[in-house]
């Protein structure tokens, strides 16, 4: 994450899924476009650059649904494409990459569904 970030008044939960979204997109790009140096593909960083920017100007800061269960779609068409194929291919595999994210992801998005279902 850049410094930028690491500066700004974001919240602990929006820096969280920033963090996240960026291992998604990572490992996406190296099993997919094998990018050289661990850097990202043009497409690849296209993607990041907005969905970081999308998680910096979400309505519901600390109270963010996952995106999947969000009322509010923020994402252009052609973008939410892409990180819906990104997240399908590496959500799965974060299990084994990054083990504590993935928990942390699962125990949100069931939260979400709980307070779904009771309203």
């Amino acid at each position: 994450m850049s410094d930028k970030d690491e500066s700004s008044n974001i919240s602990p939960k929006i820096r969280n899924e920033k963090q996240t979204v960026e291992k998604l997109i990572h490992l996406y790009c190296e099993k997919k476009h094998n990018p050289s140096g661990g850097s990202l593909c043009s497409k690849c960083h296209d993607l990041l650059e907005y969905s970081h920017q999308r998680l910096e100007q979400c309505r519901y800061h600390e109270d963010k649904p996952t995106c999947r269960k969000c009322p509010t779609h923020c994402y252009k068409p052609n973008m939410r494409k892409e990180i819906r194929r990104v997240m399908r291919f590496s959500g799965p595999r974060l299990a084994f990459r990054a083990p504590l994210d993935w928990i942390k992801h699962r125990i949100h998005d069931t939260k979400d569904s709980k307070s779904e279902k009771r309203e």
